[in-house]
């Protein structure tokens, strides 16, 4: 079985990473297929990786990694 990894890269996004987990799941959830959601801190100052880390507790589907300060686009 293979699974979708969806990444979302996110800076200083404290008020949409909830809403676009939620949105992401319930869209993934009517599908078969295993999944997860790893948003990709970069460097935010905001409580962006905060929320990450209460969402991966609620589902472990999320999943998160955390840059040290922001690399930007390149």
């Amino acid at each position: 079985m293979s699974m979708l990894s969806v990444v979302i890269p996110s800076y200083n996004e404290q008020e949409n990473i909830a809403r676009t987990a939620a949105a992401l799941a319930e869209i993934l959830k009517r599908t078969d297929m295993d999944y997860e959601l790893l948003f990709v801190d970069d460097g935010s100052k905001d409580s962006t990786l905060a929320i990450a880390r209460e969402l991966h507790r609620q589902d472990k589907r999320v999943r998160y990694i955390s840059f040290s300060r922001n690399f930007g686009k390149e």
